[in-house]
């Protein structure tokens, strides 16, 4: 089977952001704090260890235990719930939109990139305590995003209608969902397994988050991961004055415009609003705008003088939400942690954050981006090294993965490489002799010279279309295979739902992943199975 070794640099899948951040180019330095190595979490426990409130531990495990009441919790979830009391314990967060049965499949690369770290630190800093913290974006409301998940190439929507956090959505209305989406999974030991998941995680629970609370929960708990809701207002007390600040101040949309500057050779993730924060209700997360010495709640008509809206912030920190720009903060704030763990396009907009945290004085946490996966199956692989071919090619752009591999199968060269470098010695040879003569003719050498390099061009291109028909059934299986990999020209991880892959490897799926991934290297993973 094909062995190289892509890099998220030349994977093609990576923005130049994220690839000048790995590579750590020196202008992107003020935009972060310590690049993710084992030896830089020293610095970052220090820092974090002498400037958050353990104070703030208190509700945080009051809190959590709250929420797993009425769920069933492993020896290993419980203790690291208990040890989030300790002033030397430490998280590592990644987080996730609530996804109907978890989206795509890089859910579970995340939260398994974070579980792996904490085993690497710990080896590393024996007297700390590192919990994995899976934070569940329950005040999203953009559900159109998340109401669906494909499987096998088909796509499977819940048709529900929602306008305020996604969090407090019901379920109702999943059983019919449930009865078309268990058709397609068939009737093996795996199905039924993923039957009961579904049928215990979303039609056994009354809300979105407690429906991905279990599911979560049920794939990971045996590895000790926590999983947190922070749409909670005996959590938002402590960020009370820092939306105060937000309200008042704008900090925020100033330090972040300030570090957009910085980033403009980029294309910019996300542009602050001039108040970072939402009003929620079961049914309403609209944006808070002020206007005129008033505050109002875009698109009805709720408005609060200063005083009121400071007065409602103090009695009911749960009706403010953060949004994209100053969730990161509440998290750092309420969570000892070290360490954001997320896809590209997350670490993207986390750089444009640093600058806005320095003006608060809260430590910005570590980035790293997530591993991401390529799962192929034995029968994959060995038609890969049938077809010569490596990752690298596989990798590659469809149109361009088919010229390689023509070139490749040609029992002959297609490249005219050659011929072009003959024919450049004869019209040097001939502009030699035009500069004897007169301008007419250096001109008609000019001309001719163009004619025959596009005819040599033309011939090319006709010679690789040929051979394109000629080898017609061996590229096709390229391209099959090329579709089957990274379907909808896209990556698989982006793509494809766990249970496609869990229906064929049932329990082995997860504690495989878990053994392969190495969260600190910066290598696209491709996993036989």
């Amino acid at each position: 089977m094909p062995t190289d070794c892509i890099s998220y640099q030349t994977s093609g899948y990576f923005s130049k952001l994220i690839q000048d951040y790995l590579d750590q180019k020196s202008e992107l330095k003020p935009l972060y704090n310590h690049f993710p190595t084992l030896e830089n979490f020293e610095k970052q426990i220090a820092e974090k260890e002498a400037n958050f409130d353990n104070a703030n531990r208190i509700p945080l495990v009051e809190t959590l235990k709250k929420q797993y009441q009425h769920i069933e919790i492993s020896d290993a979830t419980k203790q690291n719930i208990e040890l989030l009391a300790l002033q030397n314990t430490f998280t590592l967060t990644t987080g996730h939109q609530l996804n109907l049965f978890s989206g795509p499949l890089y859910f579970l690369y995340k939260i398994i990139s974070t579980i792996n770290l904490t085993k690497e630190l710990k080896l590393k800093y024996p007297s700390q305590n590192f919990v994995p913290v899976y934070w569940m974006a329950t005040e999203d409301h953009d559900f159109e995003e998340i109401n669906y998940f494909n499987f096998k190439g088909k796509k499977f929507r819940w048709n529900a209608e929602s306008t305020g956090p996604v969090g407090r959505l019901s379920t109702q209305g999943l059983e019919e969902f449930f009865e078309i989406y268990s058709k397609e999974l068939g009737s093996n030991s795996n199905a039924n397994t993923l039957k009961k998941l579904f049928e215990e995680s979303y039609l056994k629970h009354s809300n979105l988050a407690d429906a991905t609370r279990f599911l979560a929960n049920s794939l990971f708990a045996h590895y000790g991961l926590v999983i947190l809701d922070a749409d909670d207002a005996d959590l938002k007390r402590a960020f009370i004055p820092f939306a105060k600040d937000e309200l008042e101040n704008q900090t925020s949309f100033k330090a972040v415009q300030e570090s957009i500057k910085s980033l403009q050779e980029y294309n910019v993730q996300v542009n602050p609003r001039e108040i970072n924060l939402f009003y929620i209700e079961d049914k309403l997360r609209e944006r808070i705008i002020f206007e005129n010495d008033k505050y109002y709640v875009n698109n009805t008509k709720i408005s609060f003088s200063k005083d009121e809206i400071l007065q409602l912030l103090e009695s009911n920190p749960e009706k403010f939400s953060p949004n994209v720009i100053m969730r990161p903060l509440y998290q750092e704030i309420i969570l000892p942690n070290l360490c954001y763990i997320g896809g590209g396009g997350e670490i993207a907009y986390w750089l444009e954050l640093k600058a806005f945290f320095d003006a608060v004085n809260i430590t910005f946490p570590i980035l790293l981006v997530r591993n991401s996966v390529l799962l192929a199956t034995e029968k994959q692989a060995k038609k890969a090294d049938q077809l010569n071919l490596n990752w690298k090619d596989l990798f590659s752009r469809p149109d361009n993965l088919i010229n390689t591999i023509t070139h490749k199968l040609s029992p002959f060269p297609i490249d005219l490489t050659a011929q072009k470098e003959a024919l450049e010695k004869q019209f040097s040879y001939l502009f030699e002799l035009a500069e004897q003569t007169d301008k007419s003719f250096s001109g008609a050498v000019k001309a001719q010279e163009v004619k025959q390099k596009k005819g040599l061009e033309n011939l090319e291109k006709r010679l690789l279309k040929a051979q394109k028909r000629k080898l017609q059934d061996q590229l096709q299986r390229v391209t099959d295979l090329q579709c089957e990999l990274f379907p909808n020209k896209s990556l698989q991880e982006r793509q494809a739902n766990f249970s496609e892959f869990y229906l064929e490897n049932g329990e082995q799926l997860i504690p495989l992943l878990i053994q392969k991934l190495k969260p600190l290297e910066d290598n696209f993973n491709i996993i036989t199975i």
